[in-house]
């Protein structure tokens, strides 16, 4: 029997890596989804009358091999893919796409869950069964289950076409980031950058048998060179190669993949008897409907961009000064924006990076949670991992009780995306008794470690590994009955919550002290340095908000309105950025073409939501300054109705009950420095 269609005789039940080989995945898959199909039938054909427990509950606990298969494979052709990963996933994709499908539009299935929804209100459901029955109820009826047989067959040929088109656009993005690199051969052209981003280029030449020094799109050799680099000419070619990625004219042109998608989104909405996308996508977010989500956008819009043109004015002035710069353009910013804050706040990276060794700041996540939840984390060499890179923990509580495992993969590679993530490879639930515990993922891309130094961490990147880490919390700590509403299945404009709000942590000193020390000498990171942290995290504030609210902009002028009309992805972008552009534009590059987190991962119509969560964190973390950063009460609270709740209930009730109150814009707009 195919080992992914068994029970793992694993410690703690975790994915047997070292024993899959890629052939195994696609009979796994076809097997998964027939047992899947079969205790759906089971359901179905059960004589008894709907309940929810032989229907709803029974639903819920259905396709649990499927979910570990699938959770499994699409883990790896995110962080360690390969060709034939790429091509079992072009055809997995239209498999799961037609079972889910199957499942939806099972008229005889929807009939029993109908039964029990109209029956709710006399079953005594708690707020979690509620929930769930109010969720699978929704599954059917927002995916087609009260269409005529025509209007579902059509729907089938969407969904599987648009399965396809998001794989194929991610597959291009990464082949256009995997194909270009930067070969310096002149040692004048490092002018400018740090030691580490110069050693890591020479080993990546080296492992490529190349003399000199390559620089690449990954983000930790991208964002050093646009940051450091003198050369305006290398960060003008770097910075258009890294924005023409899906735009180019070549075989990876994902241009009209994203007006397909786009036009397939709406269609599918149509079907449905939505406006547009957005209004079906928001209908179960807390925002609710596309009107609130641009009136939102374009309130803090209005708020954020007198400083943004103030900053950039003061920004464009400062390169005139130093360098004679005539017009800023994209290239410049991260560079001139470096130099103003180093001459600004005498703060800059390269100084700050000895006193974040990677090591380090992970324990410091670490200690926080333990302060914060009672947590414990012990590295444990038993735990099989897909990559030698990877490390894994055992999470336990104050009674030595197993809360959940934890990976944690940091370093790029080949066969790896760009940017960071948090996973889970098996859900937090309870069956038959027995709460089955999780198996959370934080997977980024920092620099590796060199022959002379350690992974030395920028700021940013402190700050994404607590994000991740937030991420990973909420998955962790998850303590619901249902695997479907269980750790970050929740609303999406609630899901950056706990990510948002654990990077509050890294600006404060008693949490800083915890883990900010020196990686040569141990001394802690010097007061000065921790006050300029706090000065500067205001730091054009209103470019980077401003920067934010264009991508959010950009989103729902895809996904707010018919999109048929659209011929060129470019002039659509420039209407679009229109309100929010303070750079000359770029005619090789599009931002569509590479935007993975709309056109590929799950934030089509959501990409508001970090803006959205932005608001619920700062009003949130405000409450942690009143009581102390370390506070038990407020910790545990946060716990209980934020993090082990998942999609139990309405997002907004679960915060009212940690808050008091709905949360309010102001603590955004004072941390942010936007208040006048």
């Amino acid at each position: 029997m195919n080992i992914l269609n068994q029970k793992f005789n694993t410690k703690h039940d975790t994915a047997p890596f070292s024993g899959i080989k890629t052939e195994d995945f696609l009979p796994a898959f076809k097997a998964a989804i027939e047992k899947a199909r079969k205790e759906v039938d089971d359901i179905v054909n059960n004589p008894e009358l709907a309940t929810f427990e032989n229907t709803i509950a029974a639903m819920s606990y259905s396709g649990d091999n499927l979910d570990r298969v699938s959770n499994i494979f699409f883990n790896l052709h995110s962080a360690e893919t390969n060709d034939e990963i790429q091509q079992i996933a072009q055809e997995v994709s239209p498999l799961l796409s037609e079972f889910g499908n199957d499942i939806r539009l099972n008229a005889d299935l929807f009939k029993r869950v109908k039964a029990v929804y109209e029956q709710k209100d006399n079953l005594n459901l708690t707020p979690e069964q509620t929930t769930l029955l109010d969720k699978q109820y929704k599954g059917f009826s927002r995916n087609g289950a009260n269409l005529p047989e025509d209007k579902k067959n059509q729907l089938r040929e969407i969904d599987k076409e648009l399965s396809k088109l998001s794989l194929e656009f991610g597959e291009n993005v990464l082949h256009e980031t995997n194909a270009f690199s930067l070969h310096i051969t002149d040692e004048k052209d490092l002018a400018g950058l740090p030691e580490g981003a110069i050693e890591a280029a020479k080993e990546t030449a080296a492992s490529q048998e190349k003399e000199g020094w390559i620089f690449t799109l990954d983000y930790p050799s991208y964002i050093p060179f646009m940051t450091y680099a003198e050369n305006r000419d290398l960060r003008k070619k770097l910075a258009i190669a890294f924005g023409s990625k899906g735009f180019q004219q070549n075989e990876y042109n994902n241009e009209q993949i994203v007006l397909r998608i786009a036009k397939l989104r709406h269609e599918r909405a149509a079907l449905l008897g939505y406006n547009s996308h957005a209004h079906f996508v928001l209908e179960e977010r807390m925002a609710e409907h596309p009107d609130k989500v641009k009136s939102f956008l374009n309130d803090l819009l209005a708020k954020a961009k007198p400083a943004a043109e103030r900053e950039f004015a003061q920004l464009s002035s400062f390169a005139k000064d130093l360098d004679g710069i005539d017009r800023l353009e994209k290239w410049d910013g991260a560079y001139y924006s470096e130099k103003l804050k180093q001459k600004l706040f005498n703060l800059d990276d390269e100084k700050l990076k000895p006193y974040f060794k990677l090591e380090n700041v992970l324990n410091g996540a670490f200690t926080i949670a333990g302060k914060l939840y009672s947590l414990t984390f012990e590295e444990v060499k038993d735990i099989d991992t897909y990559h030698k890179d990877v490390t894994t923990y055992e999470v336990k509580d104050e009674n030595g009780n197993l809360v959940s495992i934890f990976y944690a993969d940091f370093f790029p590679r080949k066969g790896k995306r760009n940017g960071a993530w948090m996973t889970s490879f098996k859900s937090q639930y309870v069956i038959e008794g027995v709460n089955e515990r999780p198996h959370v993922s934080i997977v980024c891309n920092f620099t590796k470690p060199t022959a002379s130094k350690p992974s030395l961490l920028t700021f940013n990147e402190v700050t994404t590994l607590f994000h991740e880490f937030g991420h990973a919390l909420h998955g962790m700590l998850a303590d619901t009955i249902y695997p479907s509403l269980s750790g970050t299945s929740v609303y999406w404009d609630f899901v950056e919550l706990p990510s948002q709000v654990m990077e509050n942590w890294c600006y404060e000193p008693d949490a800083l002290a915890l883990f900010a020390h020196h990686y040569e000498t141990g001394e802690l990171i010097p007061l000065e340095y921790i006050e300029k942290i706090k000065e500067s995290a205001s730091f054009q504030e209103g470019m980077a908000t401003l920067r934010q609210l264009s991508f959010g902009l950009l989103d729902m002028g895809w996904h707010s309105e018919d999109p048929s009309h659209i011929t060129s992805l470019k002039d659509f972008e420039t209407k679009e950025f229109a309100a929010t552009t303070l750079y000359p534009d770029v005619a090789e590059n599009a931002m569509s073409t590479a935007f993975s987190h709309i056109f590929q991962g799950g934030y089509s119509s959501g990409y508001y939501s970090y803006k959205w969560a932005e608001v619920l964190d700062a009003d949130a973390f405000e409450v942690f300054k009143e009581k102390g950063i370390f506070d038990k009460e407020t910790a545990s609270k946060f716990k209980e109705f934020v993090l082990s709740k998942g999609g139990t209930e309405h997002p907004m009730e679960l915060y009212k009950r940690f808050r008091g109150q709905e949360p309010k814009p102001e603590a955004l707009l004072k941390r942010a420095g936007l208040l006048v």
